[in-house]
């Protein structure tokens, strides 16, 4: 896999909301405003840059029995860090996402980058998949904040717009109004994303007894003769 694709995957092919189904919790929690949903994703985002990068540096000395308390114990010093800088520089934000700030120590995409390719790629191609993924993840974010934002709270960055707040539907910022609009999102994913598998081909070219099958080549389209035969 070249740098490009490390880079390109985790936005579109394996998002880690839409594709791969990960960080459930904080994209529902935190996606009820845009600016919530920019400043999880960027934390995210910078935490996983510096743990994949650490960790792949240290890769051959971290024991394997002790590698994933080894990973927390990285991430959580990245999460700390971020929340000081968080907590210092933009104290709105930081009371704004709470408990899901801290909450990124045990982020399924963080940890499971760290054991599914950081632990085995170099530092330039784990820093590309970590930008990617967060990429990947504030995009996710972003785009369900827009919809819960706009429609149901009537307003954009916090400024109201009055054509939907007189039209707002509250139930969009609420849990389920949260998880009917992840699910459209996954839906349209399923839907317009590339490179789907292929079909895999059940017909006598794909049997492994073919060659010893009197009837390879002429065709299994009646299964009721095929099972009297």
């Amino acid at each position: 896999m070249n740098k490009l694709q490390n880079l390109s995957k985790g936005i579109i092919k394996e998002n880690p909301v839409l594709v791969l189904v990960l960080g459930t919790c904080p994209t529902l929690a935190t996606s009820t405003s845009v600016v919530n949903a920019l400043g999880m994703g960027a934390a995210a985002t910078i935490v996983l840059i510096c743990s994949n990068a650490v960790i792949s540096a240290l890769r051959k000395v971290i024991p394997d029995k002790v590698r994933i308390p080894c990973y927390i114990v990285l991430i959580a010093g990245f999460v700390t860090m971020v929340q000081m800088l968080v907590k210092a520089f933009a104290p709105a934000l930081d009371q704004s996402l709470g408990i899901f700030l801290p909450l990124i120590v045990v982020n399924c995409i963080i940890l499971g980058r760290a054991e599914m390719f950081a632990n085995k790629n170099t530092v330039i191609d784990s820093v590309l998949d970590a930008v990617g993924m967060g990429a990947g993840f504030t995009l996710a974010l972003s785009l369900m904040a827009v919809i819960r934002e706009v429609f149901g709270n009537g307003t954009f960055l916090g400024i109201e717009i009055p054509v939907f707040v007189d039209n707002k539907i509250s139930i969009l910022t609420m849990a389920p109004g949260g998880f009917f609009v992840f699910g459209i999102l996954i839906a349209a994913m399923n839907k317009f994303a590339k490179n789907k598998p292929k079909k895999k081909s059940f017909g006598c070219d794909s049997c492994p007894q073919a060659a010893a099958c009197g009837r390879a080549g002429a065709g299994c389209g009646d299964k009721a003769e095929v099972s009297a035969k």
